[in-house]
């Protein structure tokens, strides 16, 4: 283990403010050490936050955490935040079943004010710290730190257009890595690198010295001056946050706490207002495999601290992720028409394998899921065939633009909905619970769930063609059932389940990825001496009337079976069935869904159990709702 000879004199950020400022620096020294050990042994977001190791020295060294809101964009870079704030101890559990979050998480230390995991949310939250603090609630400064990624996102602009107009003294730290999961896209993204890049940058520091020293008349005619130059240049100077209400402060090295420390004092002494300090930083700083890796170390396996050399342990099949990235590049192969639209996620979403094959056909519009959403749909109108590529848990932020600009307009737009379900080290926040019962209530929509890695490739095929309205398809992160893929999918009837195993007991009506599940649990019920029928949904809408009521007619319990929350596709067959009086019948019908809360980071397996989701589960309610009674049988789960 690493010596960290001046981080162990820190037990909370208050001693960080007794300290010289040679001794900050060893404490980020030993902060960068102990993220790197932590990470090797738990895995996570490794390069992001290497990359703000003395930007969490010095905010907790100048400002006064926990009085004072430290908001974190994201939160996959606060893992030196949290070495600084008492939870140094429990680094080792991080992202683990019972261990601390891998983002911000309020209920976890006073240090976390605002929980995150998805992006462009600090600088709303500051702001409504700052009206407490003005309406005399017990808090200080807010001071929001949020990426050059995340910035790109319509949700910051508008924080920052209503901070500004507000004018109420706030501080933005603008962390410029010129990376956010995949580099980051478009004019802002140019605007930042050009703020550093050009001579302009240093010439306005000098100019600002310059005019601080000037009598009152000529320092406002030498500023003039400078604006009026800088504004005339390509890379006007400061003059977008400036234009916003924001005091601009930067750009400024964001690893050299020489001009970390100075900048967040003066600021910290001197704002009225808004300010908006621009710091540059490298992802992965000061570990060379993170540095070099072409993902920065974002999110990393177990690995070897002295190579950086990841244990990644054999998979026995294609990952969804990757099936889809396959089965897309086989229909754009054959049709013109297909194109791809990703938020910042192509190779999460598997999208860089059609990327690699017909780039001019990806679009990936940055951490912007609201105007993807509504760029495929123009696509759409326009006669492409888009398909729009988002985890579930981030498809939730384009909810209005997929209800308002596809579905009321019945736009053909492909939605194929990566992270289906739980999701293991990411926890609540990074969940696809959702996306089932509000895709479902929107008219129009078809909404399909992959069985199996086979029953993606056969989904991605059915909507390449399907061109009546919108279509999604949701499939989980990790590995498939080891099933023989063919070459290319075959297209589904819209509406169409098909029977995997049949018997006359009892039914289960799986949707989606729980079907291996539930076949564990149908061997289950066949050592009981019972004979399951096992079907596959495939579609939650439209719903396959006629499966449904014939699994009703001849078995004495139906049990639904979903990997999403309440509301979602067993719902639908409830209201289906009680529209048509068929739920007063012999059959005894049961719906297994995620339960009604939020279940905390574990492996998939552990948080599948914790919401009764497992074979034994399925088959001890499946028996209990025929009137039988399980027996414990070894060797079968």
């Amino acid at each position: 283990m690493t010596k960290t000879p001046d981080l162990d004199r820190v037990t909370r950020p208050s001693d960080l403010r007794g300290m010289s400022d040679a001794t900050l620096a060893g404490v980020a020294r030993d902060v960068r050490n102990t993220v790197i050990e932590a990470v090797s042994v738990t895995g996570g977001h490794l390069g992001s936050s290497l990359g703000v190791v003395e930007l969490a020295v010095a905010i907790h060294a100048v400002f006064d955490t926990p009085r004072d809101k430290l908001v974190w964009d994201v939160g996959h870079q606060c893992y030196p935040h949290k070495i600084l704030t008492g939870r140094r101890d429990r680094m080792h559990t991080l992202r683990q079943e019972g261990g601390i979050s891998g983002f911000t998480k309020r209920s976890e230390s006073a240090y976390d004010p605002f929980g995150a995991a998805h992006s462009s949310t600090s600088i709303s939250a500051a702001l409504g710290f700052t009206v407490g603090r003005d309406m005399g609630m017990n808090t200080g400064d807010a001071i929001a730190v949020i990426g050059d990624g995340a910035i790109s996102a319509g949700m910051a602009y508008e924080a920052m257009n209503n901070a500004g107009a507000e004018g109420r003294r706030l501080f933005v730290i603008l962390n410029d890595n010129e990376m956010s999961i995949a580099p980051p896209v478009g004019a802002m993204s140019k605007y930042l690198s050009g703020l550093y890049a050009s001579p302009l940058g240093e010439m306005h520091r000098l100019a600002e010295g310059f005019e601080a020293a000037l009598p009152g008349p000529l320092r406002d005619h030498a500023r003039r001056a400078r604006q009026l130059v800088t504004g005339a240049a390509s890379g006007a100077q400061g003059t977008l946050f400036e234009s916003l209400g924001f005091s601009y402060i930067g750009p400024i090295d964001g690893h050299d706490l020489n001009q970390l420390l100075p900048v967040l004092r003066a600021a910290r002494t001197r704002a009225v207002g808004p300010v908006l300090i621009h710091v540059c930083t490298v992802k992965g700083k000061g570990y060379a495999p993170a540095e070099t890796a072409a993902d920065k170390g974002h999110g990393v396996g177990k690995f070897d601290p002295a190579t950086g050399v990841q244990a990644k342990g054999k998979a026995n099949a294609k990952s969804y992720t990757q099936v889809f990235g396959e089965a897309l590049t086989v229909e754009a192969a054959l049709d013109p028409r297909i194109v791809a639209v990703t938020a910042a996620m192509p190779g999460g979403t598997g999208v860089d394998i059609m990327q690699a094959r017909f780039a001019k056909r990806v679009f990936d519009v940055g951490i912007a899921e609201q105007h993807g959403v509504t760029f495929a749909a123009g696509m759409a109108a326009s006669g492409l065939r888009p398909f729009c590529a988002i985890y579930s848990t981030f498809l939730q932020r384009g909810y209005d633009q997929i209800v308002h600009d596809v579905a009321l307009q019945n736009l053909p737009v492909r939605f194929a909905i990566d992270r289906a379900g739980l999701v293991g080290q990411d926890g609540a926040t990074h969940a696809g619970a959702f996306d089932v019962g509000f895709l479902t209530a929107l008219p129009n929509m078809v909404v399909m769930a992959a069985g199996d890695e086979a029953e993606l490739q056969h989904m991605v095929r059915t909507a390449a063609q399907h061109d009546a309205g919108p279509i999604a398809f949701r499939y989980p992160r990790g590995s498939g059932e080891g099933m023989t893929l063919p070459d290319r999918g075959a297209v589904i009837e819209i509406g169409k389940g098909r029977v995997i195993v049949e018997g006359s007991d009892v039914a289960i009506l799986s949707f989606g990825a729980h079907l291996g599940e539930c076949r564990r649990a149908c061997a289950l019920m066949t050592a009981q001496g019972v004979t399951p029928t096992l079907a596959d949904a495939r579609f939650a809408k439209p719903l396959d009337r006629d499966l449904i009521r014939q699994l009703l007619r001849h078995h004495k319990a139906l049990i639904t079976v979903e990997q999403g929350s309440r509301g979602g596709f067993g719902a639908m067959v409830l209201h289906d069935l009680a529209n048509d009086g068929l739920l007063d019948g012999r059959c005894q019908v049961r719906t297994m869904t995620l339960p009604d809360r939020f279940i905390d980071q574990a492996s998939p397996d552990a948080m599948y159990a914790e919401a009764g989701l497992t074979a034994v589960d399925i088959a001890a309610t499946a028996l209990e709702a025929a009137g039988l009674r399980m027996r414990p049988v070894k060797g079968l789960v």
